[in-house]
């Protein structure tokens, strides 16, 4: 039995994460697979009742899962100089150390391309993002007035095991094709490692074909043909830009979902904020959210050997391409009229 915890977050998150966990519970059923599922506090709610945006509880609780669900956090709003209102850091908590974020086009829905479908991995526990590179203290600091220095971390462990995590879905997609991203002729050490790391990894994979480009040019060729990519894996500051740039691509974010992975469980994560504008008018896209969790699905079934998980996510991907095909229950963003829960009832009824 898979375990999988639910945190709503804050704002729309109380919205959307209840629409994935009814598709991936109908998904699960018409599978046979067993899941018990667990909800936690976290943000806001974590705030109320244990004092903590990111309570203890919460934490040790999911430690304890193969896997769990998290709505968007409304930090933005969060009081400032309190640290008790602060962005919990999962990731970092609990090692999830490779951003799984695809962005895929759909026919019947208005984007700059069509036909794309690319998988980009981002390396979240390393790079220039000064939380994620240290235990204590800072990544940044300024000597003087005059001068801001940052430190960017990578490593071989890190490097690797993005890499292979890689080179693992990418064996799974007809194309089989990894792209590394990097800088190596001007940043000849940092990136010179992490391009290392991947030629070493993927001469383990002798099925699935590789290559390395540059991330600047990469931009420019994203951009005017993003359907030569199929899997593509980068260091954390590259890849928290190009996974924005690949979701605009397609339409945005509302469709853009997300998995952080570690090495014994994962986290499905919408790339999305949390919306307070709309946040109770029952009107925001559950898309990005339901499909995160088919990620996670698809991930245990990978990772668990447990292919009644892998069944359940190839349904509820068929049926959300059922339902953005029939375009009748979309949300209005997607140039639908139908309520959150509507077009999450639409995907379980086209299961």
């Amino acid at each position: 039995m898979l375990k999988i915890g639910i945190l709503l977050g804050d704002d729309i998150g109380l919205e959307v994460v209840p629409e994935a966990v009814k598709v991936m519970k109908a998904a699960a059923a018409q599978c046979g697979l067993s899941i018990a599922w667990s909800e936690h506090p976290i943000g806001r709610l974590g705030h109320e009742r244990h004092g903590h945006t990111m309570p203890e509880e919460t934490v040790r609780a999911l430690q304890g899962t193969d896997g769990f669900l998290c709505g968007p956090i409304g930090h933005g709003a969060y009081p400032r100089n309190d640290p008790t209102w602060i962005m919990p850091p999962l990731r970092k908590r609990l090692d999830l150390f490779a951003s799984i974020k695809p962005v895929k086009s759909y026919p019947n829905i208005p984007s700059v391309h069509k036909d794309v479908d690319i998988v980009f991995l981002r390396e979240v526990t390393e790079g220039l993002q000064s939380s994620d590179t240290v235990v204590a203290g800072n990544g940044e600091f300024m000597p003087n007035d005059e001068i801001a220095v940052g430190t960017r971390v990578v490593t071989r462990t890190g490097a690797n095991r993005v890499a292979r995590e890689a080179f693992e879905i990418a064996r799974t997609r007809p194309r089989k094709k990894v792209t590394a991203l990097h800088k190596e002729p001007v940043y000849r050490l940092v990136c010179g490692l992490f391009a290392q790391e991947c030629r070493k990894v993927a001469k383990d994979y002798p099925d699935v074909a590789f290559e390395e480009v540059l991330i600047d040019g990469f931009t420019m060729k994203v951009v005017m043909k993003p359907q030569i990519y199929d899997v593509v894996v980068t260091t954390n500051q590259f890849g928290d830009i190009v996974t924005d740039l690949g979701a605009g691509l397609v339409g945005g974010l509302g469709l853009a979902p997300g998995l952080c992975v570690g090495t014994r469980q994962a986290m499905a994560q919408a790339t999305h904020g949390s919306a307070p504008d709309i946040a109770g008018k029952n009107i925001a896209n559950p898309y990005a959210l339901i499909m995160s969790g088919q990620m996670l699905l698809e991930w245990l079934g990978r990772n668990r050997n447990e292919p009644k998980a892998t069944a359940a996510a190839a349904l509820i991907d068929a049926a959300m391409e059922k339902v953005i095909a029939e375009k009748r229950d979309l949300t209005p963003d997607l140039g639908g009229q139908a309520s959150t829960s509507g077009m999450g009832d639409a995907v379980v009824a086209a299961l």
